[in-house]
């Protein structure tokens, strides 16, 4: 497979071009022939005119690339390694949703042939890659795994906004139903990885490798909220406590914060759901997502404790929020605590407007049902500092001070901020 592929006698087909898809997209077509799939025609038409509609990528990264962007299916017959970068999400009760990677498998099934290839780089709970989504392939293409096609599983590392580790810095974990099909995964991949390769033993390992990297992370933010709201009780910095304990080698620093985005707020939950199916309920896991869930209920009770302490009526507060964004520099918007925090403070009728030069006001309109400000106003009671987009590192307190009623709060939930007036009542986490 992989000399058919260098030589471009077979194709490469990324299948899902957002933040995990496109950047390998991409990176494959400096090597291969590449077909991109988008069910989203709008998508499509954006790439093809070299523009990214995540705000990741320049149109100098289409630059040299054999790529064709297409949202037909039928496209894909021409195809012999798929990757299947689609979403992976949770439903409203938290339930492992995997109707995208179905549907993709579906797609991929219809097109695949004897001696293809399918690696899925979707985060997923271990086992789903041979138990839910090959049974799909097969009964789409009438083939048998294994036998007439390979397949294999290579978790996605992309860190948005992280300009100094692209895709091709990043070591990549490959695995493959066989070890023949390990090997060619592996050549493939480490054609365009620079970082390197790493074989995992078995698919269902580098399954539970993937999730639980953003597990570890989603406990230990959680005990840092945790540990934020018991010292904001004691009336300690718990920036200052983290910093002081910094000083002993064997800590590892870690901030209080929100939470969201598609990795950290969702991956958990697919290591529970498999958990849960085996008869264990994790006890660990579970009590990291209740913190870390509550953290936006959290912040807006403490806010309106804060505006009643300084005798503003919470009904009658303007309270302005600067970002929306799941994190800094980037322009996702999906599983946004920040607006699950505009929520909680609509629920105790506080007047909020929303900033972000980041975020596509359609997009949080659609996901959301919440208007983004054009320009930020005047007469706020309250500022909230949700997310530290670079735009918000320039505002300094004579900024604050000149859009603020008398005896404002600067909520500051990144604790970007250092030597702020005293006219100013400063909160961090």
């Amino acid at each position: 497979m992989f000399e058919a592929l260098i030589n471009r006698e077979k194709k490469v087909a990324v299948i899902g071009l957002g933040y995990v898809g496109l950047p390998l997209a991409l990176a494959m077509a400096k090597h291969f022939s590449v077909i991109g799939f988008d069910h989203n025609p709008e998508r499509i038409e954006m790439l093809g005119n070299g523009l990214d509609p995540s705000q990741e990528l320049v149109t100098d990264d289409f630059n040299g690339c054999d790529i064709e962007f297409t949202s037909n299916s039928d496209s894909l017959r021409n195809a012999h390694f798929f990757i299947i970068a689609v979403p992976t999400d949770v439903d409203d009760y938290k339930v492992p949703d995997l109707s995208h990677l179905k549907n993709a498998s579906e797609r991929v099934g219809a097109a695949l042939k004897p001696g293809d290839y399918v690696v899925f780089e979707s985060t997923v709970f271990p086992g789903c890659t041979e138990e839910d989504c090959v049974p799909v392939l097969e009964k789409s293409s009438g083939l048998k795994a294994g036998i007439d096609f390979k397949f294999g599983y290579s978790p996605e590392r992309i860190n948005p906004g992280d300009k100094s580790r692209p895709i091709t810095q990043i070591l990549k974990v490959v695995s493959g139903c066989d070890d023949a099909s390990l090997a060619e995964i592996a050549q493939v991949y480490g054609k365009v990885i620079e970082a390197g390769i790493y074989q995992a033993p078995s698919i269902k390992v580098a399954e539970a490798a993937k999730v639980i990297e953003n597990t570890q992370r989603d406990l230990n933010i959680s005990l840092m909220n945790e540990l934020a709201i018991i010292f904001d009780r004691l009336g300690i910095d718990t920036h200052q406590v983290i910093q002081t304990a910094a000083t002993k080698w064997n800590f590892t620093p870690y901030y209080p914060g929100l939470v969201g985005g598609h990795c950290i707020g969702v991956d958990p939950y697919y290591l529970l759901f498999k958990s849960i199916e085996t008869g264990y309920e994790p006890q660990v896991i579970l009590s990291g997502r209740r913190v870390n869930d509550g953290m936006p209920a959290w912040i807006a009770k403490r806010l309106v404790q804060m505006l009643i302490q300084r005798d503003k009526n919470p009904g009658l507060a303007k309270v302005l929020v600067l970002g929306i964004t799941f994190k800094e520099n980037v322009a996702d918007i999906r599983n946004s605590k920040v607006a699950a925090l505009v929520q909680e403070l609509q629920g105790y009728r506080i007047n909020v407007h929303v900033y972000d030069p980041n975020a596509s006001p359609n997009d949080v309109a659609r996901a959301y049902g919440l208007t983004l400000i054009d320009q930020i106003s005047v007469g706020y009671d309250a500022i909230i500092v949700a997310v530290g987009h670079k735009q918000f590192l320039a505002f300094k307190n004579d900024f604050f001070l000149k859009i603020s009623n008398e005896k404002p709060i600067l909520m500051d939930l990144k604790g970007i901020y250092k030597e702020v007036d005293e006219q100013i009542t400063y909160w961090r986490l």
